[in-house]
């Protein structure tokens, strides 16, 4: 079944079906404005626009420049404040709604490309810094939102395909970043740093995803086809929120996935830096970051089709997920770690590799650089689902996904600084892989205590009828 087979509505069952009606209807009622579908296509192109590409930045390592320690240091400013900001997200979101919540947040992707574009000029960190501190706030005001979006505006059994549809539409955003800098400095193969092209270009993607942001509707707003609303919740308050929040800590739902959390960017600073920063040149940085974020797009669709059709047992679709992903991410981290014993920060390669001139040795250290990426779509699909199916209104939701990105920007935040006082890379490299494997028999214990049959999850939730 694809991401448009819902229910039909009450309205097709008194006129003789859906399939009586002309085909422009039919498309006008899966494509209306306030159906899952396009709202969540839509939060998706958000994201294309703002953390897309602010992906495809980041991956260029170092943020495109010569020396990654301003890059290091802004994204430990972007990720203290988003461990705050994110905990704090789904609190504002329920408070302020989706498209102040999105619009604020969106809007300070702007000003951190532009931050670069400036460094690239006078070589000072501290406008880079600030930035950063500015973008970390409005990120987790981003990410609750789309949490919130994500996994509470699609039909419960269909939530792994929309999780899947969402994700591929945003790391788009990182496969066309890839080659923004990929096409402007291809001609540049010994530059050091990426013109100011590269960072105008960025910023025009992210103004326009403030304005696709002001487009999100909220969620008693959104009717599925089935009729009934994704959520009938009133806005909140800043009372209620602090103190939900506080809960979360105690929440043994949450201590669960905090592990997976910790874990599902810590891992960012060492393929970015040094695999794709420390072994290729430039231009090539950017043909890779193509390949990563494209394997991305390849990684949720394959997860959210295991999430959602692969049993019946919505327990059974979890536990399968989980150890999917566990096979796979053990062999990648294997990978890596052949890879790792050929260099160190001691012993670095006399010259960086070259997607045409270095013919064969090229070849394995790109497949390992995209598999890390469809490993990360896999790993962090995989949870969004998780977290999608211990409940379904949009309140708790946000609460949960500001958690999870708190958290998640916490052990970022970690991350940037032990590369920026140069560990050992094959520390840096046990290290990720010990975190990822330690979060998957707890994510299986959290299916099992808590993740709920889908006949038995209605019997709890009911339905929203309009």
């Amino acid at each position: 079944m694809s991401v448009r087979d819902e229910d039909k509505t009450p309205a097709d069952n008194n006129t003789g079906g859906e399939e009586n009606k002309p085909p422009e209807i039919r498309r006008r009622r899966r494509w209306r404005f306030n159906s899952p579908l396009a709202q969540v296509s839509l939060m998706g192109f958000v994201c294309f626009c703002c953390p897309g590409m602010f992906n495809a930045l980041s991956g260029m390592g170092g943020g495109g420049q010569v020396d990654p320690t301003a890059a290091n240091n802004a994204n430990t400013a972007v990720y203290t404040a988003f461990t705050v900001f994110g905990v704090l997200g789904g609190a504002f979101y329920n408070v302020l709604g989706p498209r102040l919540t999105l619009a604020a947040g969106c809007s300070t992707y702007v000003l951190y490309a532009g931050s670069f574009l400036y460094y690239n000029h006078h070589h000072h960190q501290a406008f880079a810094i600030v930035a950063g501190a500015l973008l970390g706030c409005g990120a987790g005001l981003l990410w609750a939102g789309e949490g919130a979006v994500m996994t509470s505006y699609p039909p419960p059994h269909r939530k792994g395909t929309y999780i899947a549809l969402f994700w591929s539409i945003f790391n788009l955003g990182g496969v066309i970043g890839g080659l923004i800098p990929f096409i402007l400095n291809y001609h540049r193969s010994s530059a050091a740093s990426v013109n100011d092209a590269t960072y105008i270009a960025f910023m025009c993607f992210m103004f326009a995803g403030v304005l696709l942001s002001l487009g999100i509707l909220p969620a008693n707003s959104v009717i599925r086809n089935d009729g009934s609303k994704c959520s009938a919740v009133k806005y909140s308050s800043p009372s209620t929120e602090f103190a939900a929040v506080l809960r979360l800590f105690l929440d043994r739902k949450m201590l669960l996935i905090f592990p997976a959390a910790w874990a599902s960017n810590f891992f960012y600073s060492y393929q970015f830096n040094n695999v794709n920063g420390l072994l290729f040149n430039l231009r090539t940085r950017g043909f890779n970051n193509v390949f990563y974020w494209g394997a991305q797009m390849a990684g949720s669709i394959t997860i959210g089709y295991i999430m959602d059709f692969s049993f019946k047992s919505r327990r059974s679709r979890g536990f399968a997920g989980i150890s999917l992903v566990a096979v796979i991410g053990t062999v990648i981290w294997a990978g890596g770690l052949a890879n790792q014993h050929g260099y160190s920060f001691e012993n670095l390669p006399e010259k960086k590799l070259d997607f045409k001139d270095s013919g064969r040795e090229f070849a394995g250290p790109f497949v390992l650089y995209m598999s890390y990426g469809l490993l990360d779509a896999m790993y962090q699909s995989m949870v969004y689902w998780l977290i999608g199916a211990l409940a379904d209104d949009s309140q708790t939701l946000s609460r949960y996904s500001g958690f999870y990105k708190g958290v998640q920007s916490a052990g970022a935040a970690v991350a940037w600084q032990v590369d920026t006082r140069k560990v050992p890379l094959m520390s840096q490299l046990i290290v990720n892989w010990s975190l990822t494997t330690v979060s998957y028999p707890l994510l299986v214990l959290l299916v099992f205590l808590f993740v709920k049959d889908e006949d038995d999850a209605d019997d709890v939730s009911g339905n929203n009828k309009v």
